[in-house]
């Protein structure tokens, strides 16, 4: 089985609806019992919390599933025990340093596999969850046909 670990600033937006994205796509290719499928954030701000709000109306909206969740941040024992680790967006690539000690290289973006997506924004402040949500849909499908 492979770990897989989806990261962004505070695991309470992009990265946790990565994580509930990947375990749907998985579950209809049956593959999920494959993978280990978690989320992680690189800030201490949103440590404890659940799903934004407005990003969970969205993936209702868009029939995905989820559970409770409780953001998370990602640990030196989290990055060892992985296969994989994918970032949202350069300030993530950043960030994730204090953390951790990246000394395996499996930190990605989570759009290397997709044409013309060079980050995932943040909706927290752009608003735009539905844009968000279809550009992970995007990314979580390249990733699983190509890993």
């Amino acid at each position: 089985m492979k770990t897989v670990i989806f990261v962004c600033h505070g695991n309470i937006c992009r990265s946790c609806a990565a994580e509930f994205i990947a375990k749907d796509y998985l579950k209809k290719i049956n593959r999920l019992k494959d993978f280990n499928i978690v989320s992680r954030a690189v800030s201490l701000e949103e440590i404890g919390n659940d799903i934004y709000p407005p990003m969970k109306r969205e993936l209702i909206r868009q029939g995905i599933p989820f559970s409770l969740h409780r953001a998370t941040l990602i640990t030196q024992k989290d990055y060892d025990n992985a296969d994989y680790v994918f970032i949202m967006d350069d300030s993530n690539a950043r960030r994730i340093n204090y953390y951790i000690n990246n000394n395996r290289n499996i930190v990605y973006p989570i759009y290397m596999y997709s044409n013309g997506i060079y980050e995932i924004e943040d909706p927290w402040y752009t608003d735009r969850f539905n844009k968000v949500v279809e550009q992970l849909r995007i990314c979580i499908k390249d990733i699983f046909d190509n890993i």
